[in-house]
């Protein structure tokens, strides 16, 4: 896991890669737990992924993806104004953007997160400044139990 997550708290992740990081997981996993025989008929096969997720009681690798995230944001938001790392967040970039659709930016992916766990009132950076509540939204974004939708959740 930490090479895999390795700078995972910069990810802006899209539908695709999100699906890239829970089969790469479900691969692993499977690798690890091994195949299983079925009591029956005795043939050997290979665990369906909810039968991973009974076995594997660790959040999946995209929350904690999102709960890093945002425990960044955090970070970033108290290192101070003067700080490189906090002009990148708010400073906006010069140049013209590609013609098709723009990715999320890192900054909608918090607030995508935040809506997530009802979070989203207002300015996430007002938000942040109180430590005690962000730090109890990053925990709830890490043990969040979001409908699958496509086997991501």
């Amino acid at each position: 896991m930490p090479t895999v997550l390795y700078g995972c708290e910069t990810w802006s992740l899209t539908f695709r890669e999100k699906r890239k990081l829970r089969v790469f997981e479900n691969r692993v996993l499977r690798r690890v737990f091994g195949p299983k025989r079925d009591e029956v008929t005795g043939e050997w096969g290979k665990l369906h992924t909810g039968e991973l997720s009974d076995r594997y009681s660790l959040p999946n690798i995209v929350r904690v993806v999102k709960s890093r995230r945002m425990r960044w944001a955090g970070h970033v938001v108290h290192v101070g104004e003067g700080r490189g790392v906090h002009r990148v967040l708010v400073g906006k970039p010069k140049g013209k953007r590609p013609k098709e659709r723009p990715r999320h930016s890192w900054d909608d992916n918090i607030k995508m997160d935040l809506q997530e766990v009802g979070g989203a009132c207002g300015d996430w950076m007002e938000l942040a400044q109180d430590r005690d509540r962000w730090r109890a939204l990053v925990s709830t974004v890490m043990n969040l139990q979001v409908p699958k939708m496509w086997g991501i959740s």
